[in-house]
């Protein structure tokens, strides 16, 4: 769990607030929902702030769709996906049986829970750190009044405009019940040569998660 803490970049003093943002309802009482709720609502209000301050003449109703598309589940996803969260949450024998691990809605929530706790751990500006960390390269794309591009058209625009071949998405495994199913899917790019994996509740989602990491490793 203290891995998670490092990449979020938080030492907590209270190590049950860690412990608890990682434990989903499935595996008992105390669990992360309380912990979701707060950090929904100090995340909303980070990101509303970032986002007047870096674009002063933006109307209301431009800000507020740029906010709407940071906080959304996919964009809560990638970021939890970096931080390794998914390995780290403390899941029911169900869940864990049906890949809860890797399941967006559980990650995203995690990661909302998890700066919930660092605001009880050490205050607003701790958590508003925290959130900007890992925000600011999204805020940075981000442009009011443009409708904003899901990963694979960018990973498309940015392979076209350097005359690469497009990427190759390929459904490595699908998993689950109807109401639950589990996508694995790769990104394959031969020229840079670049393979990524992406998990997803549907195949849609997994090919976006895939291009999403694919345009990191190229960036990086």
């Amino acid at each position: 769990m203290q891995s998670v803490a490092q990449e979020l970049g938080h030492s907590f003093r209270e190590s049950s607030l860690l412990r608890t943002a990682l434990t989903h309802r499935s595996f008992g009482i105390p669990n992360n929902e309380r912990l979701e709720f707060l950090g929904d609502g100090i995340l909303d209000f980070v990101i509303a702030e970032a986002l007047y301050q870096r674009f002063p003449e933006a109307p209301e109703g431009d800000l507020s769709r740029l906010r709407a598309n940071l906080v959304r589940q996919d964009a809560l996803h990638g970021l939890a996906q970096r931080l390794g969260i998914g390995s780290k949450l403390r899941l029911g024998e169900g869940e864990l049986k049906s890949g809860g691990a890797e399941r967006p809605s559980i990650l995203a929530d995690a990661l909302e829970a998890l700066f919930g706790a660092v605001y009880l751990d050490a205050g607003f500006e701790a958590a508003k750190a925290c959130i900007l960390r890992l925000y600011q390269p999204l805020i940075d794309e981000t442009r009011p009044g443009v409708v904003q591009k899901d990963a694979k058209t960018r990973l498309q625009e940015w392979l076209q405009g350097r005359k690469k071949p497009l990427p190759r998405y390929v459904l490595l495994e699908a998993t689950g019940a109807a109401h639950e199913q589990r996508f694995e899917v790769a990104c394959e790019i031969t020229n840079p040569p670049v393979r990524t994996i992406g998990l997803g509740s549907s195949r849609r989602i997994a090919e976006q998660v895939a291009a999403d990491l694919a345009l990191k490793e190229l960036n990086a």
